[in-house]
Order: structure tokens, then C-alpha cells, then sequence
């Protein structure tokens, strides 16, 4: 058997998949580096902040296929799967992450647009004459 381990995240309409195995803890999103895929420091604290908190930063190199949604999107979706890979290695980070909010599935998606109107809210402009 081998020692990589996989999981997949979600976040509105992006899709994060992941594979794990020890390493030294490179990070390679769609073919590219993690920080060349992510540029914003904002996004990459929020990404990593699962690794931190497992202090296992330098321990795993990750391997992440991610399409579908936006940059902010595919961001969430790699916070769960990184996340859910974690608790895959050690159960016993569990408590830890759920804690701090982090295996939660953000089940907030973009409403869809309704027919007779321009979105999903937004009515066409009234003429009363």
C-alpha cells in the first residue's frame, strides 16, 4: 500500500483535489507553484492555515488539482481538502481544526437567475406609462 493520501474540498462551484505523501513540503497547484498560483499573502495564510496548525508545514508535499469557481473559490475548497487530508494522516487533529472552523463545508452557493428578471434578484426597470 502506498502512503499518499487523497481528499477533495468544496467551495461554491470550485473543486480542490488533493494527494498527500511525507515530504518536504512543496506545495504544486494545477502543474505550478503554490505561490505563483495564489499570489495574494491573504490567500496563502488561509490556505496554509491547517498545515500550521497540524505544525506540519515542511512535513507533506501536495500534489492539488483544483477547477471550476474563482480564485477565492478554489482557495476554500483547498482549505477543506487540506484539512480533511490532515485528519486522513492523524485522526487526532480532529478536535483541532473543527475548533477552529476549518472541516466545515461552506454551503453558501451563488442563487441562480430566476426567468423574467436579469439575475438572480435584480428586476428589469419598471414603467408605470
Amino acid at each position: 500500500m502506498s502512503n499518499e493520501h487523497t481528499a477533495t474540498g468544496r467551495r461554491k462551484n470550485a473543486i480542490a483535489k488533493i494527494w498527500a505523501k511525507p515530504g518536504s513540503g512543496t506545495i504544486r497547484v494545477n502543474e505550478r507553484d503554490f505561490i505563483e498560483y495564489f499570489p495574494t499573502l491573504s490567500l496563502q495564510n488561509d490556505i496554509l492555515r491547517p498545515l500550521e496548525l497540524a505544525n506540519s508545514i515542511h512535513a507533506y508535499d501536495l500534489r492539488v488539482s483544483t477547477n471550476g469557481g474563482g480564485i477565492n473559490g478554489q482557495a476554500g475548497a483547498l482549505r477543506l481538502a487540506i484539512s480533511r487530508v490532515l485528519i486522513e494522516i492523524n485522526p487526532e487533529l480532529r478536535p483541532a481544526l473543527k475548533k477552529e472552523g476549518l472541516l466545515t463545508r461552506d454551503p453558501r452557493m451563488k442563487e441562480r437567475k430566476k426567468s423574467g428578471q436579469p439575475g438572480a434578484r435584480k428586476r428589469f426597470q419598471f414603467s408605470k406609462r
